[in-house]
């Protein structure tokens, strides 16, 4: 497919700025396959440990030709995409832009909160995504004192899409010690493994050293003993 195809099949999509930036490389975000980052702009959540606040309260910089640009002069130099963000399923165009960049040949990663399981089962339908990597937030408890919205029922929604898709799929989730305690992890890997989730829930331990959303102060991994190591 040439750029002026991708061009017409964008045609009818609405006018405006969804990506905040790309980053053109990255061998950590999509395993195993070389990709660029599109980057975009805005989030329906607001985690105080998010590390791209400006990202989530900013404007895109970039419209959707100007990515598809992009992504043309990387075919055959890269293998993949990954949407991020921000939350990249907030955009009402992001399916009809998916179907253009796996028409350029490349596979798609989207990292999501899981908040819009329509477009996600949308993108899964269309066989436009290849690897979901979902945020676990919380269980319902504490979702909204963490992320300020009451969206634990799309999560969970969410949730169930990728235990039954067929590509790649994986929950992570991000572990302040201000937010969480051991009781908490293990009540969220009993939600897990009732659900039938028996891959690797990746946990992140919050770092310190980022410019972040909200004020949370320091987190102590000490605090979870060895959790965080064996579940990673």
């Amino acid at each position: 497919m040439n750029i002026n195809s991708g061009h017409i099949l964008l045609n009818n999509l609405e006018k405006g700025r969804p990506v905040y930036s790309i980053s053109p490389f990255t061998l950590l975000d999509f395993p195993d396959r070389t990709a660029c980052i599109l980057w975009f702009a805005g989030c329906n959540m607001r985690c105080g440990y998010c590390y791209n606040p400006e990202i989530v309260l900013g404007k895109g910089r970039l419209s959707w030709i100007d990515a598809l640009d992009f992504l043309q002069s990387r075919v055959n130099l890269l293998e993949g995409v990954v949407f991020s963000g921000g939350e990249c399923t907030i955009h009402p165009q992001v399916v009809s832009f998916a179907r253009a960049v796996k028409q350029l040949g490349f596979e798609v990663k989207i990292d999501t909160n899981g908040s819009r399981p329509d477009v996600i089962h949308s993108l899964i339908q269309e066989g436009l995504v290849d690897y979901i990597a979902l945020d676990f937030k919380s269980l319902p408890i504490k979702f909204e004192m963490i992320t300020k919205t009451r969206l634990f029922q799309r999560f969970e929604q969410s949730l169930d899409l990728g235990l039954r898709f067929d590509g790649r799929f994986e929950v992570r989730t991000t572990v302040h010690s201000g937010q969480f305690n051991e009781w908490d992890l293990n009540q969220m890997e009993d939600f897990l493994r009732k659900k039938g989730y028996d891959k690797t829930w990746y946990l992140q331990h919050f770092r310190d050293d980022k410019v972040i959303l909200g004020d949370l102060g320091k987190s102590s991994k000490s605090s979870f003993s060895n959790q965080l190591e064996w579940r990673n």
